[in-house]
């Protein structure tokens, strides 16, 4: 029986996800958490085979969470299950440790592939982004300057190049002007780049406009 952990801080998600897997064969739901400092409660005090995650999560979450999890239980699979397309997150999440990458729109028959998938030792990821992952994930993470992003700043790097305000991204995200703005001169700065032109020019030059709803 693989014993899951899900972990997202939206309960009509849980339970959608615990209606799903209550119908396979083989598979259970060994607990939920909302937030990341639950997540990391729960997999000390439940025998959970494989974690469910949600990248954006209040508090701790992310590649941060994902790298204190794999610390703390190296041997348990990560599903990541995200709202990003942007393969840009799948790498990073890859790379912290996660097993798995699948979309909040997958079908709920890949979900299930890819927990038994990860549950048995092997990596799953959505096939819309599995080509764009497997191409990144062989460069050096260092090669282009948005590697260098933390997945909040890329977050707020396609906003900006979508041509959102910073206005926009603080309501969008339910985060301060102050905090959008830190995180847009971190990413200016680590882009090397003036202005959100020439964030814009970046993106149409290496193909991270709209990338992964082609």
């Amino acid at each position: 029986m693989i014993q899951v952990l899900i972990a997202d801080d939206h309960a009509i998600i849980r339970d959608g996800l615990k209606q799903i897997i209550s119908f396979v064969p083989n598979m259970e739901v060994a607990g939920e958490a909302g937030d990341g400092e639950e997540v990391l409660q729960k997999i000390r005090s439940l025998k959970v085979d494989v974690l469910v995650l949600d990248m954006s999560m209040p508090g701790k979450s992310g590649i941060a969470l994902i790298q204190q999890i794999t610390a703390i239980k190296p041997e348990m699979p990560i599903l990541v299950l995200s709202m990003h397309q942007e393969s840009q997150y799948a790498v990073q999440a890859m790379r912290a440790g996660a097993s798995g990458y699948i979309t909040k729109n997958t079908a709920s028959s890949q979900l299930i592939d890819g927990i038994r998938k990860v549950a048995e030792g092997g990596t799953f990821v959505s096939p819309g982004i599995s080509d764009k992952l497997i191409k990144q994930m062989h460069k050096p993470e260092t090669e282009l300057p948005h590697t260098k992003l933390t997945p909040r700043e890329f977050q707020i790097f396609n906003m900006l190049v979508e041509g959102h305000s910073v206005n926009d991204i603080a309501n969008i995200l339910s985060l301060s002007n102050k905090t959008i703005s830190t995180h847009k001169a971190a990413v200016l700065q680590k882009m090397e780049a003036a202005t959100t032109a020439n964030l814009v020019y970046y993106a149409m030059k290496h193909g991270l406009i709209n990338e992964g709803y082609d």
